[in-house]
């Protein structure tokens, strides 16, 4: 069954490039299976829906979870596009060979250090590793200059993470590509004498202000978020930034691509393309994620240290191996 592409009014139909036609009951626009946050996604969907006319269903879930069930789908799978949290699942799709070729405009409107060399999916947003400490128990002069130093004896009880999380998994990719296997395995060893493990970035960060913890290695948009309601998750703590191409300072990206065996190709394209162009990336401007925008010219929320500032060490995503990680995390006895 054909669905006709739907017509998008005055200057939006130039600006997202679907083909003009009339709208059909029986098109069912576009599947997203999202493992971006959920209030996120759909800011996103309505604001595309909105300028474009084209219907947006979301599938939430986490981005192991999705990635390798769009593997098992293969050709089969339903979804148009996937949008993730963090890259290796995006990666992990790629090197399955099941993502199109994301539009040259699309791929335009990102820097080239927030999409991946091979050109098979764009980033969509970022968000930055920090160390969040207690401000009670920890003074500047006292922080990890490395998130290296962590595996140091003298690191042992005395910081938190949540290791089975995708969040936590990204950031030991950067350190697997950066480092290689030999140093990420002796850290990830030294991590599992040294940390002690929370279910989630936000559980983390409750724990760093309680005290139960000095410190634990989370997103930095968990403390923002707070801060932004009532701050009692987070008033006693701090953001420290690593800074200076450090493992530690690594900035992962959401992703967002478009599979190949989608049937509604051009509607795919004009979502990723609407996402990374001013409508999706003011999203992220305005809205209550706190992750930073990504498009050229973007501006993020006024809050958060500016993107150039946090000296990100260069990270290849296409080359993030979420299977090599997670081996070496199990080896390591932290999954």
């Amino acid at each position: 069954m054909k669905s006709p592409l739907l017509a998008l009014a005055g200057a939006a139909a130039l600006a997202i490039g679907l083909a003009a036609g009339p709208a059909s009951a029986e098109d069912a626009g576009i599947i997203v299976y999202n493992a971006q946050h959920e209030s996120l996604a759909k800011e996103w969907a309505e604001g595309f829906t909105k300028e474009t006319g084209v219907k947006v269903t979301l599938r939430n879930g986490g981005d192991s979870d999705f990635s390798n069930q769009i593997v098992a789908e293969g050709a089969s799978s339903p979804a148009d596009v996937f949008l993730t949290e963090n890259s290796p699942a995006m990666a992990l799709v790629e090197a399955a060979g099941l993502f199109a070729p994301v539009d040259a405009e699309t791929l335009a409107q990102v820097p080239q250090e927030y999409q991946p060399s091979s050109g098979k999916w764009v980033g969509v947003a970022a968000r930055s590793t920090v160390f969040a400490y207690n401000k009670d128990k920890l003074k500047e002069d006292q922080l990890p200059k490395s998130l290296l130093d962590l595996a140091d004896p003298s690191w042992k009880g005395r910081w938190a993470a949540s290791p089975s999380g995708a969040d936590f998994q990204a950031i030991v990719s950067a350190l697997l590509q950066l480092k290689g296997e030999a140093a990420t395995a002796d850290w990830l060893k030294a991590m599992k004498e040294n940390f002690t493990a929370y279910k989630g970035n936000s559980t983390v960060m409750k724990a760093v202000n309680a005290g139960e913890i000095e410190g634990g290695v989370i997103y930095h948009y968990y403390y923002f978020g707070d801060q932004a309601k009532t701050g009692e998750n987070s008033k006693n703590v701090a953001l420290y930034y690593f800074k200076n191409q450090d493992p530690g300072a690594f900035v992962s990206v959401s992703g967002g691509g478009v599979l190949a065996s989608s049937k509604h190709q051009k509607e795919a394209q004009a979502f990723l393309k609407w996402v990374t162009a001013k409508g999706g990336q003011d999203v992220l401007k305005n809205g209550t994620s706190f992750e930073y925008a990504v498009g050229k010219d973007a501006q993020s929320n006024s809050k958060l240290v500016p993107l150039p500032d946090l000296q990100a060490p260069k990270v290849d995503a296409a080359t993030l191996n979420s299977k090599k990680v997670t081996d070496l995390m199990t080896a390591a006895g932290l999954l």
